[in-house]
């Protein structure tokens, strides 16, 4: 980019940006739509994993498919896609296994979560590759978060500027993990985390580049949008009965919008993981 790291490209002229390309509308009001298909275009590309996943599950009826039940359908089809975005390159070994992490971590959570003791929510259908009553392809619902990071890192060439020091990071990521469980015990903190990891990454910007402009938004703003159509996958996820909430057993009902919020910190937790990686932290800006 030839500037300052810390110095986003959004100062740059408009007429500058349009004289790199062609193909740019000309008009100030063009360039913004310009930049803004751009950007909705790779941001559904980037969620090729788990637009996928939840086409499968519109596609797989209930009853299952070829004496299979449908749960255990859906590992299948969540396997081949892995499989499908490692064989052609959209992702490496390494970024596998930070996916693979989160989805380690993610069937953990869901194992507490749905035990009797807890029973935030449930699985109510049959399977033969549930493990603890949680089948197993829930993992990968956690895994496309991940996946969908770093699809977005690479396609619309993210940069972080002002990142908290990597421990901080790690340290806030914990606490928000174990907060998960431990509400359970003597009762949840997440709002006083929220504000502390808002404190941490107050200054974090993300720079990212549709087409020819790099554009900017604060970190936590970026996190809070994909939580947020995470909640909205949510809704579809329940509405098709592939796990129901307490609220839902009698009919179904919009899901809590205060798993927003859950979704914002589990968001988090992906990003420090995913941030991990060689060449995205080559792209990571730490203040000295």
């Amino acid at each position: 980019d030839g500037g300052c790291p810390g110095a986003p490209a959004l100062n740059r002229p408009a007429h500058a940006a349009a004289a790199n390309s062609s193909s740019a509308p000309g008009r100030p009001w063009g360039l913004w739509a310009w930049e803004f298909w751009g950007f909705v275009s790779k941001e559904a590309q980037a969620c090729l994993f788990a637009g996928l996943f939840f086409a499968a599950v519109f596609c797989v009826p209930r009853a299952g498919l070829w004496g299979l039940p449908r749960y255990d359908l859906l590992l299948l089809i969540a396997l081949l896609i892995q499989a499908g975005m490692v064989l052609s390159g959209r992702e490496s070994r390494d970024e596998l296994k930070a996916i693979g992490l989160f989805h380690l971590l993610g069937f953990a959570l869901e194992v507490f979560k749905t035990s009797a003791a807890v029973r935030s929510w449930s699985y109510p259908d049959f399977a033969y590759t549930k493990l603890f009553g949680v089948p197993l392809f829930a993992g990968f619902m956690y895994a496309a978060v991940g996946s969908h990071i770093i699809q977005a890192w690479r396609l619309l060439q993210l940069r972080v500027i002002h990142h908290p020091p990597y421990w901080m990071a790690g340290l806030m990521a914990l606490a928000i993990y174990l907060n998960f469980f431990t509400q359970h015990v003597w009762g949840d903190v997440r709002w006083y985390l929220a504000a502390g990891a808002m404190g941490l990454y107050a200054r974090s910007q993300i720079l990212f580049r549709p087409q020819q402009r790099e554009l900017s938004m604060p970190l936590w703003l970026g996190l809070v949008l994909v939580a947020f159509f995470i909640w909205l996958a949510e809704n579809l996820g329940t509405y098709f009965g592939l796990w129901s909430y307490p609220h839902q057993l009698g009919a179904w009902a919009r899901v809590h919008m205060s798993k927003w919020s859950s979704w914002s910190l589990l968001v988090l937790i992906s990003f420090t993981l995913v941030a991990q990686l060689k060449h995205i932290r080559e792209r990571v800006q730490v203040p000295d």
